[in-house]
């Protein structure tokens, strides 16, 4: 906006006279960032209706208009400096930056917010402006390990704090050894103390408080009544690390990582799931040291009663110690004693394909397999007392290849029964049971019987409808599919997002902003209710029991014109399939709800705006039959 154009809001109202630097900063060119819309760029000002005009990159709205004063306090301008200004106007540089000086990008960040502080969130937000949210918040993980080296940036001990840039560099691990020495929690001081590993990994800088530091550590590990065993191995491990340079050998420094595994070796798999990730590899090395004669049979129990990751460190674990044999023989033993359970079937699914398990696995993937993951997502469901989605049923709904590499390998009878077992379960919404099940009946046609409530499916073939049903394609039905993912996924997440982000803007009787979202709110379950009711009610097929002699869902027709003698094709499909421009009907259009049924030879009257015309079936072939 122009002076003149601020010059006249205020004389309307003076109250606005100390927001004219706010106003004047909402200039031609300018970008700035809306709670809920997110980044955009000023384009004008329509002095007829006294709006801004914005562009907003996510979603359709350009030249949006808005009022200036409600802007005030509802957007934040940018300044031509700022990191994103400069980014949109010169994207090669800051991505240079971003990848040569990450650091630097962060420190230039900082220097916008007051007192050179910002959350984490803060943070993550420009840079999801900047990269785009995944691939910001990958580069973030990245940057976060490099701003713990640098002295120019106080790195924050709990994820509430804030960075703050620093009047004068300190050098970390001198702050951070303060901290150690300061902090009475022996938890905490632990956490501290691998800070000063990662730090000095010189350890030039820690020599004259080095046995101090290790005094105290040990000290934390025997004396804390709160510390439970995985805290105590976790420590010694750390108090380990630290010692290599000024002990011989670490491993006799009391108490030792051995004397853990000792006072927990009747739940040594509780042990294992409570330490951390970066740890799993080292606990096994462990395990064959103390264990030196039975330390492989301690494995193999430890990958089947562990989480999915730390089973599969196990399988990598024997793999790399050439294992490999043992392990496939103690799954096999397992899997025909059915006794594999949820975690370890996790991670037979989810690696199954990666280079280093897909040999020794790909016998596995059978359907007894199959038969173990719904008796384990059977016995899950019946534990949970909740609504959270269990791990082994949304894997084998989202990953649209495993049913039938599963069904590949049994026999018809395998999959009806597997599929009456599916039925039954009741760790599926129904939705997603429908959704397998049409997998079943791509490899299995005979198992529409299922669907239709046991009846038998070769008198219930996509010739004649019988029921409120409708008969679909596969291509249809899995379309239908994902758009409810996206709905339920992706749309309405964010459209609730959008209702909080909109609802701290004060008083919602005027609040333009949450009425919106909440009216798209409507429309989206409006959609996602229709779109669950259609899926409910089809029945997916390949159209391979079109009939032969009739008109059928499934049918290509030829029609000759008996007044004109000309000549025309359709294709029947299913409810889903109709495509004009091609000539395919839904077999629910009123033609093709003529033509079901007839047979070659027969008449049929079309009446098109009181135009009727009479048609003679001359052709009649199969549409599976021409693909």
């Amino acid at each position: 906006m122009n002076v003149e154009n601020i010059d006249q809001l205020i004389e309307k109202d003076p109250s606005l006279e100390s927001s004219r630097p706010a106003l004047e900063a909402m200039t031609e060119g300018a970008s700035c960032i809306h709670r809920s819309w997110g980044l955009g760029k000023i384009t004008g000002f329509d002095s007829d209706r006294g709006m801004l005009l914005i562009d907003f990159e996510e979603g359709e709205r350009k030249s949006h208009a808005m009022d200036p004063i409600f802007c005030l306090g509802k957007i934040e301008v940018l300044e031509d400096d700022h990191i994103i200004s400069r980014h949109r106007s010169s994207p090669e540089e800051i991505d240079l930056m971003a990848k040569k000086m990450p650091v630097d990008l962060i420190i230039e960040i900082l220097t916008k917010f007051e007192d050179g502080c910002a959350a984490n969130r803060d943070i993550e937000r420009i840079l999801g402006f900047l990269f785009g949210a995944a691939k910001g918040k990958k580069w973030w993980t990245a940057t976060k390990k490099l701003l713990v080296k640098d002295p120019r940036v106080a790195v924050p001990n709990k994820k509430t704090e804030p960075y703050v840039l620093r009047d004068e560099p300190v050098k970390p691990e001198q702050e951070i050894l303060q901290d150690f020495f300061d902090e009475k929690r022996s938890k905490q001081k632990i956490a501290l103390a691998e800070k000063l590993y990662d730090l000095a990994s010189e350890k030039e800088d820690l020599q004259a408080d080095l046995p101090q530091v290790l005094e105290d550590l040990t000290s934390a590990i025997l004396e804390a009544r709160n510390l439970s065993e995985s805290d105590r191995l976790y420590g010694i491990w750390v108090r380990n690390n630290l010692a290599r340079d000024v002990e011989e050998d670490v491993e006799k420094l009391e108490p030792t990582s051995a004397s853990i595994l000792h006072e927990c070796e009747d739940d040594l798999p509780r042990l294992a799931n409570q330490l951390p990730t970066k740890f799993h590899g080292r606990f096994l090395d462990l395990v064959t040291r103390v264990y030196s004669d039975n330390w492989k049979s301690i494995i193999v129990n430890l990958l089947q009663h562990t989480s999915v990751k730390f089973s599969g460190e196990c399988a990598h674990f024997l793999i790399d110690r050439e294992e490999s044999k043992l392990l496939i023989k103690s799954l096999s033993n397992c899997l025909d004693e059915q006794t594999l359970k949820a975690p370890v079937l996790l991670w037979m699914l989810k690696f199954r394909e990666l280079v280093k398990f897909k040999d020794l696995l790909k016998d596995l993937i059978n359907p007894k397999l199959l038969t173990a993951v719904f008796s384990a997502i059977d016995y899950e469901s019946l534990q949970n007392a909740t609504t959270r989605r269990i791990p082994l049923a949304e894997i084998l709904s989202d990953d649209k290849e495993l049913l039938p590499d599963i069904l590949s390998k049994g026999s018809a009878e395998n999959a009806q029964d597997l599929a009456q077992a599916l039925l039954l379960n009741p760790g599926f919404e129904d939705l997603s049971k429908r959704s397998l099940l049409a997998r079943f009946i791509k490899r299995h046609p005979e198992i529409q019987g299922l669907l239709d409530g046991g009846a038998n499916s070769s008198s219930s073939g996509s010739s004649t409808v019988t029921d409120d049903s409708l008969i679909v394609s596969q291509v249809s039905y899995d379309r239908k599919i994902e758009d409810l993912d996206e709905l339920t996924k992706i749309k309405i997440p964010e459209n609730s997002l959008a209702i909080e982000a909109a609802r701290e803007h004060g008083d919602l009787r005027e609040n333009a902003e949450y009425h919106m979202a909440k009216d798209e709110q409507k429309i989206l379950l409006a959609r996602q209710s229709e779109l669950q009711a259609e899926i409910m009610r089809a029945k997916p097929t390949d159209f391979s029991d079109a009939p032969a002699d009739s008109i059928g869902i499934g049918s290509i027709v030829e029609l000759v014109d008996q007044s004109t003698s000309g000549s025309q094709s359709y294709t029947v499909l299913g409810a889903w399939d109709s495509d004009p421009d091609n000539n395919i009907l839904s077999y629910l259009t009123p033609l093709g709800q003529m033509l079901l049924g007839k047979k070659i030879e027969d008449i049929v009257e079309t009446d098109v705006a009181g135009n009727i015309q009479t048609w003679k079936v001359k052709g009649l072939s199969r549409w599976v039959d021409k693909k």
